[in-house]
């Protein structure tokens, strides 16, 4: 898919197609993070810093199970 770079106010930017938005699934007003990979850019909605963050989020909360159930009560 052939995208065009347009003068947005003094920036630049990219207008995605409806189709293009509908494959990533994202709508106006959604975030979108440009990810370098060996092959170029890649355009996701996957957010490689709020998933390092649940990992560990997630880690504390196996490890402090019984202490989270107990300031549940």
């Amino acid at each position: 898919m052939k995208l065009k770079i347009t003068t947005i106010g003094n920036s630049a930017g990219v207008i995605l197609p409806k189709e293009l938005l509908a494959r990533l699934r994202v709508d106006k007003g959604d975030e979108l993070f440009a990810l370098e990979t060996p092959d170029g850019i890649r355009l996701t909605t996957y957010d490689p810093v709020l998933a390092a963050q649940m990992e560990v989020a997630e880690q504390v909360m196996r490890d402090h199970r019984d202490l989270l159930r107990k300031l549940a009560q």
